[in-house]
């Protein structure tokens, strides 16, 4: 009797959601079709649909994928700023659940009414934890605002900052949140 390798499935579904995300950034959310994902990630249709019933459970899958890197980001000390401080940096960093495939999956959930319930209702819990954060919630709400409007404007490239510039709003948010202790 075969025993089911719970390691060689995850690996194949990580490969799979790999395998979108660099279709998502490479040629936007339009490409991302079965066909393209099962070839990108080496699979056969069938071994894709193992994984995942649909487009829209792949879109799911990598919504699912985002929403846990984030919370991990969000998951710090209950110390007065530190999640707002999180959020924030989590716009600073180049690897961050914040990169461009992430920006490039956000995108694509507006194509998927399903994922983007999960990813409004996981923004409501981290706009929560944000607002009980022991600072003023008005800046640690303009923080996160600040930090969408960053990833969105890096997303569809609206006039993203220069790093330098980039780096001095971070700089000046982290001050605000300071003096609101």
């Amino acid at each position: 009797m075969a025993t089911h390798d719970k390691t060689a499935h995850g690996g194949a579904r990580d490969r799979i959601l790999d395998a979108a995300s660099r279709i998502l950034v490479r040629d936007g959310g339009d490409a991302v079709t079965i066909a393209a994902v099962a070839s990108e990630a080496g699979l056969s249709k069938g071994g894709l649909f193992y994984h995942f019933a649909s487009k829209d459970a792949l879109i799911a899958g990598l919504v699912d994928r985002f929403v846990a890197a984030f919370d991990a980001v969000l998951d710090v000390p209950d110390s007065p700023g530190a999640a707002t401080r999180a959020y924030l940096d989590a716009t600073a960093a180049d690897a961050s659940p914040a990169s461009q495939p992430v920006l490039a999956l956000l995108a694509a959930a507006l194509t998927s009414p399903v994922a983007l319930d999960a990813l409004r209702a996981r923004y409501g819990a981290w706009q929560m934890r944000l607002e009980n954060d022991g600072i003023d919630p008005a800046v640690a709400t303009l923080v996160r605002l600040v930090a969408d409007g960053l990833w969105l404007s890096d997303a569809f490239d609206l006039a993203p900052p220069s790093a330098d510039l980039r780096s001095s709003v971070v700089r000046r948010l982290h001050a605000l949140v300071d003096a609101s202790l």
